[in-house]
């Protein structure tokens, strides 16, 4: 979606570059690994084609029901979003990197999970409390009947047009994306001496972990920050836009000292997959 992806680009990037921290720090310029090659070729070659795709095919769905057609798409917009989808994946790879280059592993590994929760935060929630409905809305279901609040599919969205597209794409990016960052992981672990390889994840687990920290931790977590949102806004303070940073904020506060810092749970999610700071 056009509202998500520059988000999920940026966490895509983020996922390649702390999946190969230890093997991009000892590197002095990124841009000239095959790490880096990977993760341009995966976002140039298999992201960014699968937004234009779904852009153009199911326009009302791919804008989070905004446009009604490819009429309504302005040739900057649609040009944008294909350029964010690459150059928002080399940004979150940099800053993943700058991070490893300080031995600050688990900050590495927070980027991809800031860019999940952003993506799943407004799927959810979106800008007004109806993201979700939106998500789970397929017009060339229902005749071309366009979205109005309220409207979705519910769980006969999995039946629908977008959804098998998805599931689809899912076959190529899933792998795509996974396979090189297990590989990475586990690599790294054996490759650094001051790792004893106990401690180094099996393929199973790391491909596990990696799952729960996207679906767990960062959907997990915008569903609270989302829930928060709605309360805040729909019923404390009457207004849904004003919900949102304030909800936000309480999230970031709360789940810096339940969640994320030393030795809470979501901390030892990824300190699986980064096994141990330099």
């Amino acid at each position: 979606m056009v509202q998500v992806d520059v988000f999920w680009s940026y966490g895509l990037g983020a996922s390649f570059a702390a999946a190969a921290a230890r093997q991009l720090r000892e590197i002095g310029n990124p841009f000239e690994s095959k790490y880096f090659t990977c993760t341009l070729l995966f976002l140039s070659l298999v992201f960014a084609p699968s937004g234009i795709y779904l852009l153009w095919e199911f326009p009302h769905w791919e804008t989070m029901q905004v446009a009604t057609t490819w009429g309504d798409l302005p040739a900057w917009l649609v040009t944008t979003f294909a350029v964010t989808n690459v150059a928002l994946g080399i940004l979150g790879f940099y800053v993943s990197y700058w991070f490893i280059k300080k031995g600050r592993y688990y900050a590495a590994h927070i980027q991809y999970f800031l860019g999940y929760f952003c993506m799943f935060f407004i799927l959810l929630y979106g800008w007004d409390g109806t993201g979700w409905q939106r998500f789970l809305y397929d017009a060339t279901m229902h005749d071309g009947v366009l979205w109005s609040p309220g409207m979705h599919d519910g769980l006969g969205f999995l039946t629908s047009h977008v959804c098998f597209t998805l599931l689809g794409m899912g076959v190529v990016l899933v792998p795509a994306l996974g396979l090189p960052m297990i590989a990475w992981i586990r690599k790294g672990g054996f490759e650094d001496e001051s790792v004893p390889n106990d401690d180094v994840p099996g393929p199973v687990k790391t491909a596990v972990m990696i799952l729960v920290s996207i679906f767990i931790v960062a959907l997990g977590s915008a569903a609270v920050a989302g829930l928060l949102a709605y309360c805040i806004g729909n019923i404390m303070l009457s207004n849904t836009y004003l919900g949102i940073p304030v909800a936000l904020l309480i999230f970031a506060v709360a789940g810096y000292f339940l969640l994320f810092r030393k030795p809470m749970p979501a901390y030892q999610v990824f300190k699986t997959l980064f096994i141990a700071e330099p």
